[in-house]
């Protein structure tokens, strides 16, 4: 039985010549689906970062399927991210108000420790989180985009909760 000559891609030879292959197309792929304004170059590059630090672990023909997901994940992360921007931009900034100046004080702490908090979950968890707390996606739905069990998401989004509940004081 003849034996595979590359147990993992860590050689520069073999990841280099990875990158020629899919590199082009995983732009492509992110370009299409999610178009330019989320840096599909930049989460190419990122994607292959992560495959070069995980070189050990990913064989040779896991490769695309390990940056084609990273990538995608990545994106879709972003997304979530720029939808929370767009959304806090877009709401309408008070001038008067009748709040104390205390109460304002404490709100604007409690959003910096909920972003750091948010900031602090597991990549699984926050995107799960995101996409059914600020999207509203439910779980059913947020399973079969990232390709997962609904039970998966289940487990993200609670684990994410009490982490969040961990991290923040009074939540």
């Amino acid at each position: 039985m003849e034996k595979p000559l590359h147990d993992h891609i860590c050689e520069e030879r073999l990841f280099s010549a990875l990158f020629k292959r899919y590199a082009k197309d995983l732009h492509d792929y992110l370009y299409y689906k999610f178009g330019s304004g989320f840096n599909p170059k930049d989460k190419v590059q990122e994607a292959f970062i992560k495959l070069w630090e995980n070189c050990a672990k990913v064989p040779p023909d896991k490769a695309k399927n390990f940056v084609f997901t990273t990538a995608n994940n990545l994106m879709l992360n972003e997304y979530a991210h720029q939808k929370v921007v767009w959304k806090h931009q877009q709401s309408p900034t008070k001038k008067h108000t009748d709040e104390s100046p205390e109460f304002l004080f404490q709100e604007k702490e409690f959003g910096q420790k909920l972003e750091k908090a948010i900031a602090k979950l597991t990549e699984a968890q926050r995107v799960a989180f995101l996409m059914n707390r600020v999207e509203g996606k439910r779980f059913k739905e947020i399973a079969k985009i990232l390709d997962i069990s609904t039970k998966a998401v289940e487990k993200r989004i609670y684990g994410a909760l009490k982490q969040l509940k961990n991290d923040i004081d009074g939540l």
